[in-house]
């Protein structure tokens, strides 16, 4: 491999998050509790350096490096962007809540600054080695962070089936990966695409090899059905660690299945959309319907999850350009308005108690007036009612279908949208309806409550002009 400084130019988002984690452990090492704060703060200035790096290295047409296992194009630039104001978010909320939970240790901002360094090599890979790279650096992230409170039954638990069933779907990826290879002799995405553009595979091999990756994309996604591990792991793991995992991995899985079924298998459209088409009507069924008979908030908003992964696919399944626009704006909004939803979680929890079930939300409007009107804001979001940017999000990727003749497709979203809308409109019900179980003040810090209140202002900011973040996607994809 010949090594030039166009490499370094390319890759330096990565470079420097990789140096800028690994002083933050550094320095973390070298502090007393009490200074603990000094982290958090070398945290997000960490994610503004990055920033300013990926922005005033931006590309305006795609450009390879490391002999094709690296590519950076407009697409992977703004998703990177969106990965650290979103990853701002989670570190701004989680402060309060490990401080609340005895938690706060250095460890915790140091993995995440890892797996985002992960997502940022899954959201630029260009072939399946460098994808798998990504991947594995973000699930050993995950998996540590989801045992993050040592002394948690539930999170040892939760983090213990979700190492389980992640290391399982690790090896459906890497059967079918091995069966790619086998058949096309290639690893890198645009190589596999011109030796299937060429004829030049064994179709069986090829097929059965397309039919594990998607089962291992499936698995990152939380489509169903291999949804089992997303209510148990939101459920047990830490309200700040849920934040993540429930946000950012899915703006990059999101990257992942644009890498190898656009970039890689162009060619198998055809039998990779009647899959997807499968795997969407199933979440969309089971995550709209399930999530009506939960009455924990965190496993209500994991299967709520699983039900707004079946749109992201819906448009990837329009496979055109419109439908993957409409696809990543899905997925860039679920991602913040996911955010906001945890984030006022964490917020209503207190010392000893964690805001885990309906009935704590009783009465939220009597407590505090606004926040109750910032989750309202993000739970409309999620329910897809105008004029929040959720709305326009389901009507992007409702568009992108039935433009490629799917109104069948459209029409059973819609059905089970309207049937998810019931158990969001309930919580609001409990908001402004019931009477509060509890009167103690809500706290949080100064940051905390400016980033919650700017997240759920948001969902209706981005809902009164959607076209700016929508053309923004669109964009990258001309």
């Amino acid at each position: 491999m010949s090594f030039d400084h166009t490499m370094l130019y390319l890759t330096a988002p990565e470079i420097t998050l990789a140096l800028l984690a690994s002083a933050v452990l550094l320095l973390d090492s070298f502090l007393k509790p009490s200074q603990r704060v000094l982290t958090y703060i070398a945290t997000l200035l960490s994610l503004l350096i990055v920033f300013m790096v990926t922005f005033a290295t931006h590309v305006d047409s795609s450009l390879m490096a490391f002999d094709g296992q690296y590519i950076r194009d407009p697409m992977s630039d703004v998703l990177k962007l969106s990965l650290f104001v979103l990853m701002a978010f989670v570190f701004v909320y989680a402060k309060d809540d490990l401080r609340r939970r005895g938690s706060e240790r250095g460890e915790f901002y140091a993995l995440g600054l890892f797996a985002l360094l992960g997502m940022m090599i899954m959201i630029s890979a260009a072939s399946f080695l460098s994808l798998y790279l990504g991947l594995e650096l973000l699930a050993l992230c995950l998996y540590a962070l989801v045992a993050f409170q040592r002394n948690s039954a539930s999170g040892s638990e939760a983090a213990m089936k979700y190492f389980v069933l992640g290391a399982l779907a690790s090896g459906l990826l890497l059967y079918g990966i091995s069966m790619v290879y086998g058949a096309t002799g290639q690893l890198g995405f645009a190589a596999i695409a011109e030796r299937l553009q060429q004829g030049q595979v064994d179709a069986v091999v090829m097929s059965f090899g397309l039919v594990f990756v998607v089962l291992g994309l499936a698995f990152k996604l939380g489509a169903v059905p291999f949804h089992m591990w997303v209510p148990d792991v939101y459920q047990g793991a830490p309200t700040s660690v849920t934040a993540l995992i429930g946000s950012a991995p899915k703006v990059a899985a999101f990257a992942m299945a644009m890498r190898i079924l656009v970039d890689a298998l162009p060619s198998m459209q055809e039998q990779w959309q009647l899959m997807l088409i499968i795997l969407a009507v199933l979440s969309l069924a089971v995550g709209n319907i399930v999530a009506i008979a939960q009455t924990n908030i965190k496993r209500m908003l994991a299967y709520s999850t699983i039900s707004h992964v079946g749109f992201i696919l819906l448009g990837l399944i329009a496979g055109t350009t419109v439908g993957y626009a409409s696809a990543m704006f899905y997925a860039l909004v679920y991602a913040l308005t996911a955010l906001g939803g945890f984030g006022l979680l964490m917020f209503i929890s207190r010392q000893g108690f964690d805001a885990e079930n309906l009935h704590d939300l009783k009465g939220l409007n009597e407590r505090s007036p606004w926040y109750a009107l910032m989750m309202m804001l993000v739970l409309f979001s999620m329910a897809g009612v105008p004029p929040t940017v959720g709305f326009f999000a389901k009507l992007a990727v409702l568009d992108a279908i039935i433009r490629v003749d799917l109104l069948w497709l459209a029409i059973t979203a819609v059905i089970f949208s309207v049937i998810g809308a019931f158990y969001y409109l309930r919580v609001i019900k409990m908001m402004y309806f019931d009477k509060a179980e509890c009167s103690e003040p809500l706290q949080a810090s100064t940051d905390t409550r400016f980033a919650l209140s700017l997240n759920g202002l948001a969902m209706i900011g981005l809902g009164i002009m959607p076209s700016a973040l929508m053309s923004v996607c669109a964009s990258v994809f001309a």
